[in-house]
């Protein structure tokens, strides 16, 4: 039987898989800011009944601002990219306090070369060049967060894979604004990518704090 920390997680699956169905509805603000937002404060909640140390707190912190972050998105772009971006910091302490020792060559590769080619790439894409710049700012934080989650102790193929999906649907929201502006299935691509990661991230952020405290 399901225990109530399972139900959390599933019930926060289950709001991301079912957000795309409220588009194109009218719905009042109040509710189109609160289906936005549901999916990650779940797993919030999630990482809060879990936490029993610092790193625990500061990994629901981060995915509480995550939660207000999707939700600002709905009313304002740039205050949601700020709350992102305050997400990705604590999200990067939490990585750099859970360093992985003696990572392979490659590992170190990936997590070194994902910041720079982040970057380069999302400015390339919008095609009003006036917000290149910005775009670039925001991917740094967003390949930083990626890049430290992949060198992190954290299970890579969890927390780690779960970051590069970030990285890959914000990759596509900014391809949204130039080249794939008249595509309609990125939507989906970007926010299943979203959501997908998000869930990855917290159960192997989840996984690699329990597996410490039970250490």
């Amino acid at each position: 039987m399901m225990n109530g920390k399972g139900l959390l997680l599933a019930l926060a699956v289950v709001a991301g898989l079912a957000y795309p169905l409220s588009w194109g509805h009218e719905l009042a603000p109040v509710a189109a800011i609160a289906c936005k937002g549901l999916a990650v404060s779940l797993l919030a909640l999630w990482c809060a009944v879990q936490a029993r140390n610092f790193d625990g707190w500061l990994l629901t912190g981060m995915f509480a601002l995550y939660a207000i972050a999707d939700m600002a998105l709905v009313e304002s772009m740039t205050l949601g990219a700020i709350v992102f971006m305050a997400g990705h910091a604590a999200a990067i302490w939490l990585y750099l306090r859970n360093r992985r020792i003696g990572p392979t060559p490659s590992q170190k590769a990936l997590g070194l070369l994902v910041m720079p080619a982040t970057v380069m790439i999302a400015y390339a894409l919008p095609a009003d060049r006036g917000q290149a710049p910005g775009v670039a700012l925001y991917a740094l934080f967003v390949a930083a967060m990626a890049g430290t989650a992949w060198l992190s102790r954290f299970p890579r193929y969890r927390t780690g894979i779960g970051a590069m999906l970030f990285v890959a649907s914000d990759l596509l929201i900014f391809a949204r604004m130039g080249p794939f502006s008249s595509s309609h299935v990125v939507h989906f691509a970007i926010w299943y990518g979203y959501v997908a990661g998000q869930v990855l991230i917290a159960i192997g952020g989840v996984e690699g704090l329990r597996r410490r405290t039970d250490a």
